[in-house]
């Protein structure tokens, strides 16, 4: 295996800190610009329909103001994700059905929705995405003529279930889109324990997947080539929270959660040879990790990620070089 680069940080700006719970972020380049989504809620990490996702926009990564925001009247709006399908920017969110009082809060109830634009500026949405009732829906990404989604759901859509508890009846699905707004049943990439996953396309369609595990499992590592009927599946030795899987130059980045003695924190990771070799911590704490990266034209990166680590839960973006 060649030398992995060392990351260093060149500077970490707040973007968002104020008394709301800002969380979940995700970051995206289109036609020029960047593009920076998280989830802000005045009542906190659970479950509210007072919750929006806030998309902020900037020229140069650095002065960041709001181009879109919005909330799904009745739910709780969490994890945006962006996509950029056939010239459009779509953001994505799963939404958790807010239940009469005493009643469970249900997988089989949730639905993603999402809103786009083709220039930036002017949003449609939200709207419901066909095709996803019942399913809890995470990344996106887009091969060819198609989009793929992160969507996991109870074995069939068992109830009496409350929220995401007997993890081992959760699957993973892999769904499939032509128009990034109407979604269907592709295969199923796991089948037990489906959790947070992040895909990544190769040149020749086959597709590399990391996958976050609960209830003390490891992250695992999948791969499929099309039609992505079979995978495989390797498990490392350390699980990863709200991870980002990304191509950076010539390697593969990983990004999310580790959890230690000394407490929470957000970290950055090479993958090479189904193995994670931590490179650097960022300054974070408690509530946090659930980054987006976007390589930057001079070879360098930016991550935003959410962390508690100076009090109120706040969105911050840090810039990186390779050393």
């Amino acid at each position: 295996m060649s030398a992995l680069p060392s990351i260093q940080i060149e500077s970490i700006q707040t973007v968002r800190q104020d008394a709301n719970h800002n969380a979940f972020t995700d970051l995206c380049r289109y036609d020029g610009r960047f593009y920076l989504a998280f989830r802000s809620c005045p009542d906190g990490h659970t479950f509210a329909g007072t919750s929006r996702i806030v998309v902020l926009s900037s020229d140069d990564g650095k002065d960041w103001s709001e181009a879109f925001t919005f909330g799904v009247q009745g739910r709780d709006s969490r994890d945006p994700q962006f996509l950029i399908f056939k010239e459009t920017l779509f953001v994505y969110t799963g939404t958790w059905l807010m239940p009469e009082t005493g009643q469970p809060i249900s997988l089989n109830n949730n639905v993603g929705y999402g809103a786009w634009t083709e220039d930036g500026s002017n949003w449609d949405g939200p709207h419901l995405l066909e095709g996803t009732y019942g399913h809890f829906i995470w990344r996106a990404a887009a091969y060819g003529d198609r989009a793929y989604l992160c969507a996991r759901r109870r074995r069939s859509f068992q109830a009496g279930i409350e929220r995401e508890e007997e993890p081992e009846s959760i699957e993973a699905a892999m769904l499939e889109s032509f128009d990034g707004r109407v979604w269907q049943f592709r295969t199923f990439f796991t089948e037990d324990h489906g959790c947070e996953t992040a895909f990544l396309f190769e040149p020749d369609g086959s597709v590399l997947g990391f996958a976050r595990e609960d209830a003390g499992q490891r992250a695992r590592v999948l791969r499929s080539a099309p039609p992505y009927e079979e995978w495989t599946r390797v498990f490392l030795d350390r699980n990863v929270g709200g991870p980002v899987l990304a191509r950076w130059g010539d390697h593969y980045l990983v990004a999310g959660r580790k959890r230690s003695e000394a407490g929470a924190s957000t970290v950055l990771y090479w993958l090479a040879e189904d193995q994670l070799h931590e490179v650097i911590e960022l300054p974070s704490g408690g509530d946090c990790s659930y980054p987006g990266f976007v390589e930057t034209d001079d070879g360098g990166g930016l991550l935003s990620y959410y962390s508690s680590h100076e009090g109120s839960t706040s969105i911050y973006l840090a810039e990186f070089s390779l050393q």
